[in-house]
């Protein structure tokens, strides 16, 4: 699905989406209004979680937007409601996604953002998206003079989860996971 057209009348106007594996393309445009952070993250985190293309890593793709949607606003436009954010989002099921934010400020220099972990920043009320967006993604990378932000994650195949038997006769066949690996009972209904 290929979907484009100002947040607004995306928003309302299509259906509720539903999950699908089929590949989804979205190029939306918002004002710099910090108020409409919210509801393009929610819509939009929407239609990835039903692509199912970085399954298990939603999280970190949310707060990497947000992030970048923040900064675009803010420092980007200079919270002017009369420039526009652009966004471009592709996904495809277990292969990953990619996100482009723009905004139609004048760019900066990603290298001078100073490191938030220093001791002197560490106290500072900001200064951490780009380290949070970095963390979050796979790759993070700025174009046009850093007014363009181009932000990856790599999908990964849906877990096959731990099966425990119905009969309850063996318990389940991962008793300790390792790190990072999340196992779920499945019981039949009866």
């Amino acid at each position: 699905m290929i979907w484009v057209g100002s947040f607004k009348s995306l928003q309302f106007a299509l259906p509720e989406p539903r999950s699908t594996d089929a590949p989804l393309a979205v190029h939306t445009w918002v004002r710099s209004e910090i108020g409409l952070i919210t509801p393009l993250v929610d819509w939009l985190m929407s239609l990835i979680i039903r692509s199912r293309c970085v399954f298990g890593e939603e999280e970190s793709v949310e707060l990497a937007f947000r992030e970048a949607l923040g900064n675009a606003m803010l420092h980007g436009n200079r919270s002017d409601s009369s420039k526009l954010v652009h966004v471009r989002c592709c996904c495809e099921c277990g292969k990953g996604m990619t996100i482009v934010v723009r905004d139609q400020g004048l760019g900066f220099e990603p290298n001078s953002v100073p490191d938030p972990l220093t001791f002197e920043y560490l106290g500072a009320e900001h200064g951490r998206g780009l380290y949070l967006m970095k963390n979050a993604m796979d790759s993070v990378s700025f174009q046009r003079g850093g007014a363009e932000v181009h932000m990856r994650k790599t999908g990964r195949k849906q877990e096959t989860p731990a099966w425990r038997a119905p009969n309850g006769a063996s318990g389940p066949l991962v008793s300790r996971p390792s790190p990072g690996v999340r196992v779920v009972e499945l019981y039949e209904r009866p």
